[in-house]
């Protein structure tokens, strides 16, 4: 137990395509009580890395057979249990990454919202399924608690036609809803906001390109606090080579393997989602620590899934830049955005001609939230530890409706101290 006297708390459960991580959050002000995740970023599905990082004590890290999405969430209420009692858990969030264009806010969780979930599981099958899961987890174990999904594609939801719509027949999109809904919402709304918090501006005079860079990838323009373009698609399997996931590909490659190598759709989606990639290219890893230890002694394949990456974030950098006009900030968040000084390195190498100019000694020494840009540069470069629980937790208490609950001694007097003690929703 964390205290004596149970903190009425919300747990908020972000199933990643590569990890899970949870965070239980102080229902009164979102304050982070305990957080963690579990984590299988070496590849090994069956054992992974259990970190526990509580407000007050020790990191606790372990290694853990989790064989099965079902298994993972079980254990991650188990650990917010040890933390806090079920009763003091007022509510539970969920990051769900595909919400297609039914939903454009976050909703509670009830048997229509699971089928609608259930639905979009074909589009992402790394994601809603485990989505899905800690869902039927969370019923079995603290039966009652309401439960709130928040969408990675919200954030998208700003999008003009322009940038949603493909070149294809238009009746795709009149019929059956074929658009470009974007991904990572939740952290590209976090990073823009810590952004402005960093540099002291007003979010709304800023133009922004945010690259988040983990097992998923993608690159969103940001102008204003609003998403105008991004390079997340229909799936998250469109933009930037990922992990395991391929990116953007010629359609017409797909239509030969099936024509003229026989190649079933069954084949072609576990070859692009879970093969692809990283991984494809590399032939050592989807982490990239693991493929840069590898380029380093002289493995091509690596030293070209590196360059391949890099690359692919520099030209989306430089696309999203033009759609804006220019940039005032770039940031860079998750795993690799936040751990990989070569990376971040490689990507801004040449981009000084749109006033990206990155400092060598921060970038090496940079820890988020940190500024590393050189201190002429136009542009600012920052690496942030994007906080996608604690904005799930957030919404969770909005969407709940816990403010109206809290006893009166504890209330702000009046909404707007509410509202600025929650933050913004997205």
């Amino acid at each position: 137990m964390l205290q004596e006297e149970a903190v009425m708390s919300i747990l908020a459960i972000n199933a990643g395509s590569s990890s899970l991580k949870f965070g239980l959050f102080d229902d009164h002000d979102c304050a982070s009580l305990v957080t963690g995740e579990i984590d299988w970023a070496d590849g090994n599905r069956e054992e992974a890395q259990l970190i526990v990082r509580p407000r007050q004590g020790t990191i606790v890290r372990s290694r853990l057979p989790l064989p099965d999405s079902s298994t993972t969430a079980a254990r991650v209420i188990q650990v917010a249990l040890n933390a806090t009692p079920s009763s003091a858990i007022s509510a539970v969030g969920h990051r769900i990454v595909h919400g297609g264009a039914e939903f454009r806010d976050s909703i509670l969780i009830d048997s229509k919202v699971k089928e609608a979930i259930g639905r979009l599981c074909e589009l992402t099958p790394l994601h809603n399924p485990p989505a899905l899961k800690a869902i039927q987890a969370v019923e079995e174990a603290l039966p009652g608690k309401p439960q709130v999904a928040v969408f990675d594609t919200a954030f998208h939801a700003s999008l003009p036609p322009k940038a949603f719509l493909y070149a294809a027949p238009y009746d795709w999109y009149e019929r059956w809803g074929i658009r470009r809904f974007g991904f990572h919402g939740i952290s590209h709304a976090y990073c823009a906001r810590r952004a402005a918090e960093i540099m002291g501006r007003d979010l709304s005079q800023l133009r922004l390109v945010s690259c988040h860079l983990g097992g998923g990838c993608s690159a969103t323009a940001v102008r204003g606090g609003a998403a105008v373009a991004t390079t997340g698609g229909f799936s998250p399997m469109e933009g930037l080579m990922m992990g395991t996931r391929c990116g953007s590909i010629d359609p017409g490659i797909l239509i030969h393997l099936q024509r003229q190598e026989g190649l079933t759709c069954k084949e072609l989606d576990r070859a692009l989602n879970h093969c692809s990639g990283l991984l494809g290219i590399s032939g050592v890893s989807p982490n990239l620590a693991q493929i840069e230890v590898a380029a380093a002694q002289g493995n091509k394949r690596a030293c070209l899934a590196f360059e391949m990456f890099a690359d692919q974030v520099r030209g989306a950098i430089g696309r999203l830049a033009a759609t804006l006009g220019g940039i005032d900030a770039l940031t860079f968040t998750d795993r690799v955005g936040e751990g990989s000084p070569s990376l971040r390195a490689a990507v801004c190498e040449g981009l000084d001609f749109m006033g990206v100019c990155l400092d060598a000694r921060r970038n090496s020494d940079a820890r988020p939230d940190t500024d590393i840009a050189t201190s002429g540069s136009p542009a600012r470069i920052m690496v942030i530890h994007t906080e996608e629980e604690l904005m799930v937790a957030r919404e969770t208490r909005r969407v709940a409706g816990r403010e109206a609950k809290i006893p009166a001694c504890h209330r702000p007097r009046d909404r707007e101290k509410v509202m600025a003690a929650m933050g913004p929703a997205f």
